[in-house]
């Protein structure tokens, strides 16, 4: 089954979100190895597994039950995780909201178009 936009704003938000999607997880399993290259012997980050859980975690901005990395390097890679999520949630909160304004324009058959 085709999931089609029935306009060029449903289409645009699908486009959207499906990018991000997409982006998000090629940075989850990303992250994950680099975890796991930081993290493994130095704290409970022992497995790719654990890597990935706690990267996805910190990607849906909820904690895990691993304790904050140890090593320079996880800290650092567990801000710019946090710095990404936080960009990805404005990000899809202002696509949704730009559609929800594209398609009450849409609906309005006297709205005048805006010049540009």
């Amino acid at each position: 089954m085709t999931v089609r936009g029935a306009t060029p704003a449903h289409a645009e938000l699908r486009s959207r979100v499906v990018g991000v999607t997409i982006v998000s997880i090629v940075v989850d399993l990303v992250a994950a190895c680099v975890a796991w290259a930081l993290e493994h012997g130095h704290g409970e980050i022992t497995t790719f597994g654990n890597a990935l859980f706690w990267t996805t975690t910190q990607l849906l901005t909820v904690s895990s039950q691993f304790p904050n990395p140890l090593t320079t390097g996880g800290k650092v890679l567990d801000v710019l995780l946090e710095l990404y999520a936080i960009v990805v949630v404005t990000s899809v909160a202002g696509a949704f909201a730009s559609f929800f304004h594209r398609r009450a324009l849409e609906r309005r058959p006297h709205a005048a178009k805006s010049p540009g």
